[in-house]
């Protein structure tokens, strides 16, 4: 199962109510997405999606998919696509860092391995747990009355778990996470997420203000020792995401105690393959996880349902279904979102088919 091919699609995904935004004044309209098939010898073609939150967000651009790959693949021609670890090692090997390019690859190769194998990726990860994945909503940065108006609109699609995009002024954020707190219901959980947004005594401004509320503080700010000094002030659960970068990474922070909940992004660890072994190690010390990529559309919503609905569901805090933010659908049998779950396919692979009238003509080829 030799990869003859590598070719990289580039496709828009506008976003439904018009912005996302978050810390800083960081504000995004439309995505700039990296589509990925792996072609084999045999005939069997898998594919991966690769969609950074712009280059102010993580060390990932979207042009960077692009040269990465054209840097990587000429160096992935005839190897094994279906043995992804001697694969991913090769990747490692040939590329330092980067792991956002490798993406793409790994999430390609593990669908052409469930199609090979004739099991959904889910199975191949360890079995479908549980029936449905909860997902959330993220909240994007408005004025406090905005935000808040918004958890009753999420709430009737069947949203229990609402991301609040703070970060901003910490005086500002201190009404959104009031106001927001007060449209909960019972059953609802809210996050706060500076998104590294605070330097550290505005985040303990914050957290000192609604030591009262009901919510969980994620990402307060930039660096692991800043946040971890936060950590150690407040009782609010506290969530890790950006700073979780690497395995060893988070076996730093599992060893230190700094969170109750770690956000764990496909693109971010490098593909399925890295993610799997983050998840376990996870599940074996009791942390739970958010399980997702840092954005994308139908393809990207797959691999995150494969591998939420792998997970122990004592383990999994949340997901998100990214392809419904989003004006555009790039594949078919993609996961729907159905009163704020959704499920993985039970189809080979990812279970998705690829829009090609939506693609078009690839950008790149690599043979």
């Amino acid at each position: 199962m030799g990869i003859k091919a590598i070719r990289a699609y580039q496709v828009d995904l506008p976003l439904h109510e018009g912005n996302y935004n978050w810390s800083g004044g960081k504000s995004v309209s439309v995505f700039d997405s990296t589509v990925i098939e792996v072609e084999t010898t045999e005939g069997v073609t898998g594919w991966g999606e690769v969609c950074p939150l712009g280059p102010f967000y993580l060390p990932a651009y979207a042009d960077g998919v692009r040269a990465g790959i054209k840097e990587l693949g000429p160096l992935l021609l005839g190897y094994d696509a279906c043995a992804i670890d001697v694969l991913n090692h090769r990747m490692d090997a040939a590329l330092q860092g980067h792991a956002y390019v490798k993406s793409g690859i790994d999430m390609a190769c593990w669908d052409i391995l469930g199609k090979t194998a004739g099991l959904p990726v889910c199975t191949l990860l360890g079995g479908r747990s549980g029936e449905e994945v909860v997902l959330y909503r993220a909240i994007s940065q408005e004025s406090p009355e905005a935000m808040a108006s918004k958890v009753a609109k999420y709430r009737a699609e069947g949203y229990r778990r609402f991301q609040l995009k703070v970060g901003g002024d910490p005086d500002v954020d201190i009404q959104r996470i009031r106001a927001v707190s007060a449209e909960l219901q019972p059953g609802d959980r809210l996050v706060a997420d500076a998104n590294t947004g605070w330097s550290q005594h505005e985040a303990m401004r914050v957290v000192r203000a609604v030591r009262d509320m009901d919510v969980y503080i994620e990402q307060p700010c930039r660096t692991y020792e800043e946040c971890v000094s936060i950590r150690n002030h407040t009782d609010h659960p506290f969530v890790l995401d950006e700073n979780i970068d690497s395995l060893g990474m988070l076996i730093r922070a599992l060893n230190e105690g700094a969170m109750d909940v770690v956000n764990l992004k496909i693109s971010k660890l490098g593909g399925i393959t890295k993610l799997r072994q983050a998840r376990d190690l996870c599940v074996s010390r009791g942390v739970a996880m958010t399980l997702e990529d840092s954005w994308g559309g139908d393809i990207v919503t797959a691999a995150i349902a494969h591998v939420a609905h792998s997970t122990p569901e004592s383990s999994r805090f949340t997901s998100t279904d990214f392809n419904s933010y989003v004006t555009v659908s790039i594949a078919e049998g993609a996961p729907q979102r159905v009163n704020g779950k959704m499920s993985a396919s039970s189809e080979p692979g990812l279970g998705i088919t690829p829009r090609m009238e939506i693609l078009g003509d690839p950008v790149l080829e690599v043979r």
